[in-house]
């Protein structure tokens, strides 16, 4: 129970890192592939960042921290993106052997990302007051109070 909230809190905490990260959005309307999916995490990055009313020193430091952990996983971002286009073209082709390999690789890449943006997190985390790390963990909870709900199944 306690790893798992640790890991939620410092899941959370990423994500409201994140959101300091991101530059000014320009006027021009985002491609509407991205638009979807990204508005829900938009929206509770915002809430996020609002709720833990980060100092402008924990702002900055975190943005440091972000940049730099999005810096070191763009070659990463890149692998996993040649890989799964070999992925891909070895499924239309049917060739067990480069399947099997390719998703071993695509397994690595997946699990280096992970370790960087654990990393990340972990970093941001200390950054927060004891205030702050408990208004992360009331803020986890709430969520997966609602992601709870969600899946309960509809009565109607």
């Amino acid at each position: 129970m306690k790893r798992n909230l640790m890991k939620y809190a410092t899941m959370a905490a990423m994500t409201a890192g994140m959101a300091l990260a991101q530059q000014a959005p320009s006027h021009s309307p985002a491609p509407a592939a991205k638009t979807p999916m990204n508005r829900p995490f938009a929206r509770a990055r915002q809430h996020w960042m609002q709720a833990l009313n980060l100092s402008d020193s924990q702002k900055a430091q975190a943005k440091a921290i972000f940049q730099e952990t999005r810096q070191k996983a763009a070659p990463i971002r890149a692998e996993m993106r040649q890989n799964r286009e070999a992925l891909s073209a070895a499924v239309k082709a049917d060739n067990q052997a480069d399947i099997q390999k390719l998703a071993k690789i695509d397994g690595a890449l997946m699990g280096r990302m992970t370790g960087l943006r654990a990393e990340a997190r972990a970093k941001f985390y200390t950054l927060l007051t004891p205030e702050q790390r408990a208004t992360v963990q009331k803020l986890h909870a709430e969520f997966r109070h609602r992601m709870e709900q969600r899946r309960e199944p509809r009565r109607g």
